[in-house]
């Protein structure tokens, strides 16, 4: 992962100039642009969970969650903690909640300006 997928510190108050704030954005846009990342974040705004949770909840393969988990660790987006031998994942900050909420709410009006299936 190049330096500039890791976004730990993204959530920093700095003054950054603008073109630095568009590609921040437009990578974590990226991150989230995955249906099974989205579902995943989607799962952890609700609560923290561990990977088999997040395996039932988001309906991908073991494996497959357990790649995208990783990236977003990553990426600085999702936390974790040991319980036990259980790893727990939250989302980093309540921004990312809001932008996956935002993108959902989204989907939710093109959604409903579709015209009606025959």
């Amino acid at each position: 992962m190049s330096a500039r997928m890791h976004l730990s510190g993204a959530h920093d108050l700095q003054e950054h100039d603008d073109g630095e704030r568009l590609e921040m954005a437009a990578v974590i846009l990226a991150l989230l642009a995955d249906r099974t990342r989205l579902a995943l974040l989607r799962q952890l705004a609700e609560a923290e969970a561990d990977v088999s949770t997040l395996t039932e909840a988001c309906g991908a393969a073991r494996p497959s969650v357990s790649q995208h988990l990783a990236r977003l660790r990553l990426a600085g987006l999702v936390t974790t903690r040991k319980d036990g031998r259980r790893v727990i994942y939250a989302l980093r900050h309540g921004h990312l909640r809001r932008l996956v909420d935002e993108a959902l709410n989204a989907a939710d009006h093109q959604l409903n300006a579709l015209p009606p299936h025959d």
